[in-house]
């Protein structure tokens, strides 16, 4: 070997008298410790000599570099800085939007954040750098194309509620959550998360029915199914957090998209024929509501016209009553006079009264009414 020489054992002992150190100078076998057989040997075993040892491999450094001791020291200052550099290898820069995944012997060690850290170097330990603020986006039912998207029938047609048939169409966008469990708990996440997206859709379509998804639902349909994605993947422990999920197409089969529309459109006529029978109908209603509460209000003031003049009537009679018990003659004669002047108002008069001798005579009466009349009429 290499280390061995003429002179001995593995650690230089010869039986000649220039041996090394710890010879007694006899010429008998040397054991590996440097113990001999000759007069000088009496304490026994001994261990191995360290100075011996250094200048044995400094003898072995110099047979492999020729040059002397100064190469070998060169040689341990480079391996000194080789080994540094090899450990200061081991800091690693991680950005915002990244994280840093630690592996050690290839198996998960940490996860670390953003900043300044330090892992095992190389072949040891590795770093893995994803990216965790990018919005990933997986396409359901379609492949978008260069024009335009292509359909996947059998991602998209699913069964509703009430047992029809429905062409969906939609998109997942996501993004990592945890790093660590993105890498080692799924295989392929892109597929795991468009089957547990059409898994999910298709057990909320299974829920509700053909012209609910179709309409007014389509907002409810993408929320419970984004929650329905989370929780599946979730339970994957895929450190994916689902974004959104938006509905592109929610229709009829392509095959009976024609006689959809037809029926539709039939709908739709329906439905504007109501509408304007029902327009009609209220305005024909309003009108006659109104008619009836504007007599019902006239015959309300009516009533209430004749209610007042009747109770001021009887305050007029009450009135008139408590005169006439105060001057029963004097109130006789007042509402005597009143009566006949209202009753002779519009009647012709003659006035007779008593002459001088006692005796009644006729006063002439010059009817000025007529003469007026005639005079009009003459001039006319």
């Amino acid at each position: 070997m290499p280390w061995e020489n003429n002179s001995g054992g593995p650690w230089g002992g010869g039986g000649s008298s220039g041996g090394g150190r710890g010879n007694g100078g006899g010429g008998g076998p040397r054991n590996p410790w440097g113990s001999g057989g000759g007069s000088g040997g009496g304490r026994g075993p001994q261990g191995p000599d360290v100075e011996d040892l250094v200048r044995q491999s400094q003898e072995r450094i110099k047979r492999f570099f020729p040059g002397g001791g100064k190469n070998g020291m060169v040689i341990g200052i480079l391996a000194a800085f080789g080994v540094a550099f090899w450990l200061f290898t081991g800091f690693y820069q991680i950005e915002p939007d990244e994280q840093g995944v630690e592996l050690v012997f290839g198996k998960l060690a940490d996860t670390t954040r953003p900043g300044l850290n330090y892992n095992f170097p190389a072949p040891i330990g590795e770093v893995l750098k994803p990216k965790v603020t990018n919005i990933n986006q997986v396409e359901v039912g379609f492949r978008p194309g260069s024009s335009t998207n292509v359909n996947v029938p059998e991602e998209s047609l699913m069964l509703t509620g009430d047992e029809n048939i429905i062409d969906v169409q939609f998109v997942v966008l996501w993004k990592i959550r945890d790093a660590g469990a993105f890498l080692f708990n799924v295989r392929n996440p892109e597929e795991s998360v468009k089957n547990a997206a059409e898994a999910a859709m298709r057990e909320i379509v299974g829920k509700t029915g053909f012209e609910v998804a179709r309409t007014r639902g389509r907002t409810d349909l993408a929320g419970q199914a984004s929650e329905r994605l989370q929780e599946i993947l979730d339970s994957y422990g895929a450190g994916i957090e689902v974004i959104e999920v938006k509905p592109q197409k929610v229709d009829p089969p392509e095959a009976v998209i024609d006689a959809f529309r037809d029926v539709q459109a039939a709908n739709a006529d329906r439905e504007r024929a109501i509408n304007e029978a029902t327009g009609y109908f209220n305005e024909v209603t309003q009108r006659a509501e109104g008619q009836a509460q504007q007599i019902t209000l006239a015959a309300e003031a009516y009533k209430q016209e004749r209610i007042n003049q009747a109770i001021g009537d009887s305050q007029r009679f009450k009135a008139v009553l408590h005169e006439y018990e105060k001057a029963e003659d004097i109130t006789k004669r007042r509402i005597y006079l009143q009566t006949m002047e209202e009753i002779l108002a519009n009647m012709n008069k003659v006035l007779i009264e008593n002459g001088a001798g006692g005796e009644s005579s006729v006063l002439p009466y010059l009817p000025l009414d007529r003469l007026t009349g005639g005079a009009k009429g003459g001039s006319q």
